[in-house]
């Protein structure tokens, strides 16, 4: 990249919309700016860092390598700036920000919810994405989410680190989990104080669905090896747990679970020598912004108040 001189804060923040929004004409309309203007800021913007940050098409902008790279930094600035602002000069709370893809955990939503409770601002931006594995990564790769939630185990965290490892992220360990199955409140096996594999044979098992990256090392489940006569992929909670009710089907996880977000459902404890790691995943070498490090410090509260001890 070039030399710096003469980047302003106004271009930082006009940039960090653009990227937030995927168009420049979308992120004008929301800052109250001409078209015109924002894209000829962002157009100084690139000739004083000496590269392409941006590329343009019909269907609006994405970014380039070295366009990723500078939104770590330019979110850094720009937060610390509203911070600045807003403890020394009395301005208003800054527009908050944050974009967090996962994997599909009640107690992520439970976070989020909480976080966005708590917001101190008139006017924010959030984004929750519900996604596959790979997806997730990427999302976080290219700075489309500041940090992801997924999970990993013996069985695959060796190729997950490879992939985030080479993807420039990083895994913070959040909490071990013992293995659950998730079943519907009416199901037999609901009363029981724990399943085997064997009390598992002739139910549907469902999972979701991981797209054309469909290996055994990015399912959302653990034993993703082990065969099953009935399977049923799917894309969403909401239709896992339709699922779980109407056939009798059962999937695993964690075993933490919202009575407020998911009152149909039960964890039962699943007899197998398995843990379950989780945690989240974010840009090696670029810290957190004051957003992302609240959604965190909600997600460790939502997990130990459902007992679970968290992990520094």
């Amino acid at each position: 990249m070039g030399a710096t001189s003469g980047i302003t804060l106004q271009q930082l923040r006009y940039f960090v919309e653009v990227a937030a929004e995927g168009s420049i004409s979308a992120a004008a309309d929301l800052l109250y700016v001409s078209q015109p203007t924002m894209s000829g800021a962002i157009k100084d913007l690139e000739q004083r860092v000496g590269c392409t940050l941006l590329i343009r098409s019909a269907r609006g902008v994405s970014l380039t390598v070295d366009g990723t790279e500078f939104l770590g930094y330019a979110r850094q600035v720009v937060e610390q700036a509203g911070l600045l602002e807003q403890r020394y000069f009395g301005g208003q709370p800054s527009r908050r920000m944050l974009a967090v893809s996962t994997q599909h955990y009640s107690f992520v939503v439970e976070a989020f919810v909480r976080m966005v409770r708590g917001a101190d601002a008139a006017e924010y931006a959030f984004a929750l994405r519900e996604t596959r594995t790979w997806d997730i990564i990427e999302d976080v790769r290219t700075f489309r989410s500041e940090l992801g939630v997924l999970y990993r185990n013996d069985f695959n965290h060796k190729v997950i680190d490879k992939l985030l490892r080479d993807s420039g992220l990083g895994f913070t360990p959040l909490f071990l989990a013992t293995p659950h199955i998730f079943i519907a409140r009416s199901n037999p096996l609901a009363d029981r104080e724990r399943v085997t594999l064997d009390d598992l044979d002739g139910l549907p098992r469902l999972t979701f669905d991981q797209g054309a990256n469909n290996s055994f090392y990015f399912a959302e489940e653990i034993l993703s090896t082990r065969s099953s006569a009935q399977d049923i992929r799917v894309s969403d909670r909401a239709t896992i747990f339709n699922l779980m009710i109407g056939l009798g089907g059962y999937t695993i996880s964690t075993g933490i679970i919202s009575d407020d977000f998911d009152p149909s459902i039960v964890a039962v404890p699943l007899d197998v020598d398995e843990r379950i790691e989780v945690g989240w995943i974010g840009q090696s070498g670029i810290p957190l912004t004051e957003q992302a490090l609240r959604f965190v410090a909600e997600m460790r509260d939502v997990v130990s108040g459902y007992g679970v001890e968290t992990l520094s």
